[in-house]
């Protein structure tokens, strides 16, 4: 068995876990959905600083430039980076899948001032930390935030490989999936295209292609070194336990704001 399918194995209750979470089951209308959106935004967000630190990593992005000597994980990660910072959307226009994501919140009527502002005390130069103060972010969201911030200091590149592949990418088809399931419900609105193609695509990249790269990515980060793999499998099940823990936030805010309907 190699070392991929080994983890894989171990992976198995907590990607289980993700793909029976009672969350989908909450999503049953569209004001269900746009909930869901408003805190699943903050990884949308995050996930491209695993991404950026990763191509840090494993290209050049100095000016002048120099070789890395690693041809192959390059070329995975720009791979990656074309398609998730300069994709097309439903009309063939380039942006990035986080700018989709934001325009299907619009479509549906999801408040997005929590992440705009967020977004902007960062790029003013707030710490991760001010920044979620200034808009009373939910400690769920913030600690699975702080964890993406933490594995991105790190300076490993296995390790960041490891949340991007096993707590990221390689889930995303299956949780996915379940969330486009639950909207099919509604197959005759139209208000939540745009949606639908950024989870289709997802689906389409994540399955397909970016996938089986990212495994190889990380197979070839770790060669024979046990340490390495060691610490790929610790990362990985923190990444997924810290998703189960924003999935379990997310459904108890939508029951939530289901009991006040009903009162």
């Amino acid at each position: 068995m190699s070392r991929l399918n080994e983890i894989e194995l171990q992976l198995d209750p907590l990607r289980e876990q993700l793909k029976l979470h009672p969350l989908y089951a909450t999503l049953s209308n569209m004001d269900d959905v746009a909930v869901f959106m408003e805190n699943h935004v903050f990884a949308v967000w995050d996930f491209m600083s695993l991404l950026k630190s990763l191509q840090n990593h494993l290209t050049c992005v100095n000016v002048p430039w120099t070789p890395k000597g690693k041809g192959s994980t390059a070329r995975f990660i720009n791979e990656i980076v074309m398609a998730e910072e300069s994709d097309v959307n439903e009309l063939g226009v380039p942006m990035s899948h986080y700018e989709m994501y934001i325009d299907a919140m619009d479509q549906v009527h999801a408040d997005t001032s929590h992440i705009g502002l967020f977004i902007n005390a960062i790029e003013n130069g707030d710490s991760i930390e001010r920044a979620a103060k200034r808009i009373d972010l939910q400690a769920p969201i913030l600690e699975f935030i702080q964890f993406t911030m933490e594995v991105v200091n790190s300076n490993k590149p296995h390790c960041i490989a490891s949340a991007f592949t096993f707590g990221r990418e390689d889930v995303i088809p299956d949780m996915f999936l379940e969330i486009v399931n639950q909207s099919q419900t509604q197959d005759n609105d139209q208000s939540y295209g745009k949606l639908l193609y950024y989870l289709k695509r997802h689906i389409e990249l994540d399955g397909d292609e970016h996938g089986p790269i990212s495994l190889k990515m990380v197979a070839e980060l770790c060669g024979k070194d046990d340490a390495k793999w060691e610490e790929v499998l610790e990362t990985a099940k923190e990444a997924l336990k810290l998703r189960l823990k924003l999935w379990d936030h997310i459904t108890d805010t939508i029951l939530k704001l289901k009991t006040l309907e009903v009162v």
